[in-house]
């Protein structure tokens, strides 16, 4: 007997690019098999741009440019052998590369004031939405920007451009193949905004007046190349050009001044677009010659029975001319009459004065003197005796090391004994290392302090302490002690201390805190840092780390805040630990744009709606339809968890009234809902004007079904809705029957069946995974049956 043909490979269903190459191929078992190619159930002799090959045992069917027609389900018959594949023709939405490239890597500019049209032609399978963004926000019409979409090129078009418009700017073409985004950046000129004030006068003399100021805030997109400084005396209506600075320089002194006189000032900034507006002063008064000003208390030195040494500074205003010596007076603490210490003015800035009493207490004052005369007098000395030094305080009491750890150590003492009524004004501390005959102050403490602690030692060092008490009269003697820090702590491995309060997934209410507190261990101290994304915390983020625990805090979440927090632990021995968690911030989402109403299908009614803003940053955001019947009527669901744009519903009744409603909704709860306005109504068939056409039969011409236009594979998205049609004939008229995988549908409520005069309908209302598969329609009457098939395929909604 001979053997039978079988396959080696089957076809294989694929999916190709409109305008690339496509081939389908099967190999077969034997030789010189006649081979056979069908199209949707139709045979091939010849088709444009297909080639049928046929080499040994293979069998190829190649498309050389896929075009929509070439999309469908194939099938080669040859001796005993059957395979069928499916060809699926992707046109997702296409930019011109050089225009692309033009687009996203050169930044285009625009001159402040000036009109701008941006316009992307594209290519693809329609619909192709367009969606034009800037800052994650959709741009609509208004006053200025107009969005402009036509089959094949969106625009975008800005009446007037100016500062506001520069920025990243997105356009999204979208559809059922596919989304092409394209990132572009707007970068608008301008003259620069005036400088940044208040003009502030850092000197005001009889010879030299100067300005300060500060750059503008915005340049213009240009920098700043000069500023322009100019003055209008006070009563005078003309400004006179002073001069300019280079950008570098934000400061001008002019000394075309007169004593006395008053003056404005304004200062403009120049880039290479223009001039700015100007920065004004208030009214600027020249000085007239003038005195010093005072000088601080001054100090009191050394004192004896009839002598008291006292010394002073400079004023911080010298007047206009330089101080040529002091006038010092003094006065008996209680009195009220200063008496001058010498009889000229002194030119140092140190006086000993001589002839006091002995045993009172005075107080001194200075007063400089330059060639507009002498200014004014100094706040009096702190009151000091003429008497000759008392004793220094004597040493500190019961000195001890009071506590000690492996980095510090405490001491603890008591004041020493009063002396000749010398009262202890503070107290100094020192220490040494045990190799070395040095001293290192360490703290001067206020007389209150009875003890300190010595940090920043190593494990185990010995060293020497001394403390000695502080008085008018001086230091007093040194009390030492010889101490040493204890023993390190044992080494511990930074590690986090993750249990169930701490989530690895937080959802976070845009306005609400951000607060999450990780308790660690881990010796020495671990270093903590925490990263956003990789990278360093926003500067609005608060981290406080103490007591074995790390907290991070945002006052008030942002949607910006979304994204990967990780905290991560280091002891600088290389030891690290991490642990990352998500925060996902939304918020009650925006209403849904305008709805609109459609009837596709007879006696349905199709629900579309723009979508909520909320799309832009909520995965999880979906929609709910409701219709009422009357206008106060109450409100009933008819669809939920919709994850697109469009509803479609089947039980409309002819002359009645219906009213849609359309709300988003996530997690946190719904919007306000979008609603239609004007009532949807199908009118009722009206009997008059249902005519009934006479029969007519001649000779008996009844006819098998024959499918006229067969069914076509479609390819559409999850939550969509699909649309299969076929033509039929024959007599008398067929009876239709759809099915799904040999599954009659005609009871299932998922799918809504029409015959208008042969021409039959089969929509797929919310397309999701299952629904995937191959459709058939069967006619059939009484002379005999006809059938089409095709296949659906479907997408996840990208």
């Amino acid at each position: 007997s001979v053997p039978r043909c079988y396959l080696n490979k089957q076809l294989a269903t694929m999916r190709v690019l409109k305008g690339d190459p496509a081939e389908l191929s099967c190999t077969v078992s034997k030789d010189n098999v006649t081979g056979t190619w069908f199209k949707d159930g139709l045979k091939l002799t010849s088709m444009d741009g297909v080639i049928f090959e046929n080499k040994g045992l293979v069998h190829k069917l190649i498309i050389n440019k896929a075009e929509d027609i070439h999309a469908g389900k194939y099938r080669f018959e040859g001796g005993d052998v059957k395979t069928e594949a499916s060809i699926f023709v992707e046109d997702p939405p296409q930019v011109d590369k050089v225009l692309l490239k033009n687009l996203t890597s050169v930044p285009t500019v625009a001159k402040a004031g000036e009109g701008l049209k941006l316009q992307i032609p594209f290519e693809g399978r329609r619909p192709i939405r367009a969606t034009w963004l800037k800052d994650r926000m959709e741009l609509g019409d208004d006053t200025r920007i107009r969005v402009d979409k036509t089959d094949t090129c969106t625009t975008l078009s800005i009446s007037s451009c100016d500062r506001r418009d520069c920025g990243d700017y997105k356009v999204r073409l979208k559809n059922d193949s596919g989304v092409l985004e394209i990132n572009l950046k707007l970068v608008v000129i301008d003259k620069p905004q005036p400088p940044a004030g208040p003009i502030k006068i850092v000197e005001s003399s009889a010879n030299n007046i100067t300005i300060q100021w500060k750059p503008p805030k915005d340049d213009g997109g240009k920098p700043v190349q000069r500023y322009l400084v100019e003055r209008q005396q006070v009563g005078r209506n003309d400004w006179e050009t002073l001069g300019e600075t280079p950008r570098s320089c934000t400061s001008f002194t002019t000394s075309k001044v007169e004593e006395e006189m008053s003056y404005y000032f304004r200062v403009r900034a120049m880039n290479a677009e223009g001039v700015s507006d100007a920065l004004e002063s208030g009214e600027v008064k020249a000085a007239g010659k003038a005195s010093p000003g005072a000088p601080d208390p001054p100090e009191i030195i050394s004192a004896s029975r009839d002598t008291i040494t006292i010394s002073w500074k400079a004023p911080r205003k010298t007047g206009t001319s330089q101080i040529t010596g002091y006038i010092v007076q003094k006065r008996k603490k209680g009195t009220v009459t200063w008496l001058p210490a010498t009889n000229v003015p002194v030119k140092d800035k140190k006086l000993k004065v001589t002839s006091l009493k002995k045993g009172v207490q005075y107080e001194f004052r200075v007063a400089a003197v330059n060639a507009a005369g002498t200014g004014q007098p100094s706040d009096p000395s702190e009151p000091a005796f003429a008497r000759d030094p008392t004793k220094s305080p004597g040493q500190v009491q019961d000195l001890k090391v009071s506590s000690s750890d492996s980095t510090s150590v405490t001491l603890t003492w008591n004041k020493p004994e009063v002396q000749d009524g010398n009262g202890v004004k503070g107290y100094e501390v020192e220490m040494r290392p045990c190799n070395s005959l040095s001293w290192t102050k360490c703290f001067t403490l206020p007389a209150e302090s009875t003890s300190c602690r010595v940090q920043g030692l190593q494990a185990r060092e010995k060293l020497f302490l001394r403390v000695r008490a502080l008085s008018d009269s001086g230091p007093g003697e040194a009390s030492e002690l010889e101490a040493c820090a204890g023993a390190a702590a044992p080494v511990v491995s930074p590690r986090l201390l993750i249990d169930d309060t701490v989530k690895s997934f937080l959802v976070i209410k845009a306005g609400n805190p951000i607060r999450v507190k990780i308790p660690f261990e881990g010796s020495p101290e671990p270093v903590v840092t925490w990263l956003k994304d990789g990278l360093p915390l926003p500067s609005r983020a608060a981290v406080s780390t103490e007591d074995g625990s790390t907290q991070l805090l945002l006052r008030a979440a942002e949607f910006s805040d979304s994204g990967t927090y990780t905290v991560e632990l280091g002891n600088g021995l290389g030891k690290r630990e991490t642990f990352s968690f998500q925060v996902q911030i939304t918020g009650i989402p925006e209403p849904p744009g305008a709805i609109r109403l459609e009837e596709n299908v007879p006696n349905t009614v199709t629900v579309t709606w723009d979508p909520s803003a909320s799309e832009q940053w909520e995965k999880n955001l979906y929609y709910t339809v409701l219709k009422r019947e009357s206008q106060k009527g109450l409100w009933h669901v008819l669809g939920d968890l919709i994850y697109n744009n469009k509803f479609t519903f089947t039980r409309v009744v002819p002359g009645r009234d219906y009213y849609f409603r359309v709300m988003a909704k996530n997690d946190l709860g719904a919007s306000d809902p979008s609603e239609t306005v004007q009532p949807w109504r199908i009118w009722k068939t009206k009997a008059e004007f249902r005519v009934k056409a006479p029969k007519y039969r001649g000779v008996n011409q009844n006819q098998p079904p024959r499918i006229l236009v067969p069914l076509k594979p479609h390819v559409v998205v999850t939550g969509s809705e699909c649309h299969m049609s076929c033509a039929v004939g024959g007599h008398p008229p067929p009876k239709i029957t759809w099915y799904k995988d040999s599954r009659d549908l005609s009871r299932d409520p998922n799918y809504f069946c029409t015959n208008d005069f042969g021409v039959c309908s089969l929509v797929v209302l919310g397309v999701t995974k299952q629904d995937e598969g191959e459709y058939m329609v069967e006619a059939s009457n009484e002379v005999g049956r006809a059938f089409s098939k095709a296949f659906l395929a479907v997408k996840g909604n990208s």
